[in-house]
């Protein structure tokens, strides 16, 4: 079941790349391209649900496509906070607010169906939804 990569310092910088690649990729859309952000967030936030759905199905780690899911989430998040920020007009500290008691309710709920937040040993689909 286990689909994950393992956790080293490969995988932060892999994962810092994607997060600024992801805030790049958000702003192309928005910004340059003009569709400006809640059309951005929701083209990204499709094409992390499509990659989210393949993630899912697939049987064993894929690296390409465990890695363009993290790349859909960092894109996605991205515009959405500035989606949050300048079209909704929240302003960073509330945005920030808002999404950080977002994840502690996730990690709340993970943490009561799982009974763990480990990242090393996801076993059931509910844990890997979670992660």
């Amino acid at each position: 079941m286990n689909k994950l990569p393992a956790i080293t310092l490969s995988f932060w910088v892999m994962k810092i790349c994607a997060t600024t690649l992801g805030e790049t990729a958000g702003d192309l859309l928005s910004m340059t391209l003009d569709v400006g952000y809640a059309i951005s967030s929701l083209i990204l936030i499709s094409l992390f649900l499509l990659t989210l759905v393949g993630q899912l199905r697939a049987r064993s780690y894929n690296p390409a496509l465990y890695w363009t899911v993290i790349l859909a989430t960092s894109t996605a998040g991205t515009t959405i906070s500035d989606f949050m920020d300048r079209t909704l007009g929240l302003g960073y500290a509330t945005g920030s607010a808002l999404l950080v008691t977002l994840l502690i309710a996730v990690f709340a709920m993970w943490y009561l169906s799982e009974k763990s937040l480990s990242v090393e040993h996801i076993e059931s689909r509910r844990g890997e939804l979670f992660y």
